[in-house]
């Protein structure tokens, strides 16, 4: 969900063996961007989906094994409705992963000396997001990604 310009999306497609990976995004340009990409880099199994994430049950073919959302989780506005769409969309015994910015202020979360990531009011804590998805998945795992990010895995 929130595929952007593919900085996931390639990489997971390339891990899976032809398996197809939906990429869904608001923003045409950069599904458009995504799709230049998987062309150049040989990739066929990228299925680009314009759309809302928050519409994910209608935008899906099928039912997935995971489903990813990067860096995005804090602009969510309806979080409840985004955790049943998702839950709906798995299949039994698959995973929601959860990849978000550490609850640092922004002026600690620095690449190449420019800070990164939102203004440090909308990060979550790792507590706040296994909260929120503890209310539709029962077997949730941390994964710390230093330097700044964690990642949380919900099983269903």
């Amino acid at each position: 969900m929130g595929s952007g310009n593919g900085y996931f999306t390639v990489p997971t497609a390339e891990l899976v063996d032809g398996a197809p990976v939906y990429a869904i995004d608001v923003n045409k340009e950069l599904l458009a961007e995504l799709s230049a990409t998987a062309k150049t880099r040989g990739l066929t199994n990228i299925n680009e989906i314009y759309g809302d994430a928050r519409n994910l049950t209608n935008l899906l073919p099928e039912p997935v094994d995971v489903v990813l959302i990067a860096n995005t989780f804090h602009v969510v506005e309806n979080m409840g409705g985004l955790k049943r769409q998702v839950s709906q969309s798995l299949r039994p015994g698959r995973r929601f992963i959860i990849v978000n910015w550490c609850d640092l202020p922004k002026e600690e979360t620095t690449v190449a000396g420019t800070a990164h990531g939102p203004p440090g009011k909308l990060r979550m804590s790792v507590t706040e997001t296994d909260e929120i998805m503890a209310e539709v998945f029962d077997d949730i795992h941390e994964v710390d990604l230093p330097p700044y990010h964690y990642a949380l895995i919900g099983e269903r």
